[in-house]
C-alpha cells in the first residue's frame, strides 16, 4: 500500500519522514536507502544500506547486506516507477503548489486500487 508525503521545496528524505507523523509498529521492519541513514534512532527496526568512506571501505559483507537490502527494495522502486507513469510527477511540477500533495495522494490512491484489483 503506498503512503505519500509532500513539501513546499526541497526537504531531506529523512526529515520529511519524520515530518510526516506517521507511526508505525515498533515490530515492523522499515527498509530504507542511504537517505534514511539514522533511522534505527528513531525506529528499532530499521535496516538501512552500509556506506563506505575513504577511510573504510566497505567489507565483503557488507557488500553481500547492500545487495540483499537493494533486492529487498526492489518492490519499492516499481511502486515509485507506476506513479511516475503519471506525467504530472516525471518533471518539474508546474501547477498551483497548494494542490500538489492532493494530486500525489490521487495518483498513489490509483497505484493502490490499479495493484488491489484481482488480475
Amino acid at each position: 500500500m503506498l503512503g505519500t508525503a509532500t513539501s513546499a521545496g526541497a526537504v531531506h528524505d529523512l526529515k520529511l519522514f519524520r515530518q510526516s507523523g506517521v507511526r508505525l509498529p515498533n515490530d515492523t521492519a522499515l527498509i530504507g536507502d542511504a537517505g534514511y541513514q539514522g533511522l534505527w534512532r528513531s525506529h528499532g527496526h530499521a535496516i538501512t544500506t552500509h556506506k563506505a568512506t575513504r577511510a573504510s571501505p566497505l567489507s565483503a559483507e557488507q557488500r553481500h547486506d547492500n545487495r540483499v537490502l537493494a533486492h529487498a527494495r526492489q518492490g519499492t522502486l516499481h511502486a515509485i516507477r507506476r506513479m511516475k507513469i503519471f506525467r504530472i510527477l516525471k518533471g518539474v511540477y508546474r501547477h498551483r503548489r497548494r494542490r500538489f500533495a492532493l494530486r500525489v495522494q490521487l495518483i498513489a490512491a490509483l497505484c493502490n486500487l490499479t495493484r488491489a484489483r484481482p488480475a
